[in-house]
């Protein structure tokens, strides 16, 4: 069984941690798009919920049948609480994924610029070998 060596140069060191940010890159991107929608989706519920729960007030106040609405007005009021709190975690979550995705970004081209500084690294098109 043949074992891999890990290679120990800094050219070596540098195109394996810039193709796991090349790797990683495109799956931060895409989750923190659907952490966007979910949290626009969450919004939209909020809202919502808001509403109905303002109708069942106002349905439950000009009611001459005396219907008890207040257990289903406070189940909204406690969809919403928590439809805030998931909110809120989503938003932090898509900031700590901002935050990885910019110092990701700001690594590549440091890298980059010093591997070009040092003249190890020539940018090539993908016509020419």
């Amino acid at each position: 069984m043949a074992a891999l060596a890990v290679v120990e140069t800094p050219s070596g060191k540098d195109a394996l941690a810039e193709g796991l940010l090349d790797l990683l890159r495109p799956a931060v991107q895409q989750l923190d798009l659907h952490v966007h929608s979910v949290r626009e989706s969450q919004v939209e519920l909020r809202e919502h919920i808001d509403n109905l729960a303002s109708e069942l007030c106002r349905i439950n106040e000009h009611q001459k049948v005396a219907l008890d609405l207040d257990p289903y007005v406070k189940k909204l009021l406690n969809a919403r609480r928590r439809v805030v709190l998931v909110n809120n975690i989503l938003q932090n979550a898509q900031e700590r994924l901002r935050r990885l995705n910019h110092n990701v970004a700001k690594e590549t081209a440091r890298r980059k610029t010093m591997l070009e500084a040092s003249g190890a690294f020539t940018p090539r098109s993908p016509s020419k070998p």
